[in-house]
């Protein structure tokens, strides 16, 4: 699995050719559909705690247009690049594993900036009920404008590819979508696939989708209809 991501993002090594939801059950869709259904949450064990000591990255703040800054990690490339990967975060938010994977990508990858982007600004869930209201309150209009504002901030001249958990693997795509011609590579480690063409036919970027075979909330239907999508656009 680990070799497939590896190699899609190696894709782009090559040279270039608002308000907070109230009711986080009302009228819920994707990811946050699944956060309101019952077992979802007791699916997931309380993380073992653990804290980053690298010395590789930073926090970085940014302009968001008309909303405050939005944060990231950043571990950039021991030389100048124009190749950038975005990371992703579970519902846990931007805590210390996000930015030790962040750290490993960077190192793995080599000549590649590195940004784990924070789509709780600053809020970082530690049990399960945290999490489900950090990721159903995301408002959406806010996660668009932070990535937008991260994308000034990199520059449009640079290359981006995508990777995310679960939540995170839905952003990974939203991000794809949003860097338009600039993208090279998408990988969803689950993540609620798009259910609407409109949504797929701005792809500009191969995808890789991983998902859980048996799993009953994302259903190999699903997956099936959203990678016919996917090959079409």
């Amino acid at each position: 699995m680990l070799k497939h991501t590896f190699t899609l993002l190696l894709l782009f090594m090559l040279p270039l050719s608002g308000a907070v939801a109230q009711n986080c059950c009302k009228k819920p869709s994707g990811m946050k559909m699944i956060a309101c259904l019952p077992g979802f949450k007791d699916a997931h064990p309380i993380p073992e705690p653990f804290a980053y000591t690298g010395e590789a990255g930073k926090m970085i703040t940014f302009p968001t247009f008309k909303g405050k800054d939005g944060n990231a990690f950043y571990i950039p490339s021991p030389t100048p690049t124009d190749k950038v990967l975005l990371i992703f975060h579970e519902w846990w938010g931007l805590n210390d594993y996000i930015k030790q994977v962040a750290a490993d990508w960077q190192t793995d990858l080599g000549n590649v900036d590195v940004y784990a982007v924070d789509l709780f600004d600053g809020s970082i869930a530690r049990t399960p009920d945290a999490a489900s209201k950090l990721m159903t309150n995301l408002n959406e209009e806010r996660g668009v404008k932070i990535i937008n504002g991260l994308l000034a901030k990199i520059g449009r001249h640079k290359r981006i590819a995508t990777l995310g958990w679960c939540m995170g693997g839905s952003w990974s795509f939203t991000g794809t979508v949003i860097a338009g011609t600039q993208s090279s590579a998408c990988v969803m480690y689950y993540g609620f696939p798009p259910a609407e063409y409109k949504k797929i036919r701005p792809l500009k970027a191969p995808v890789l989708y991983i998902y859980g075979a048996q799993d009953n909330y994302i259903t190999r239907e699903m997956v099936n209809k959203f990678g016919a999508d996917v090959g079409k656009a």
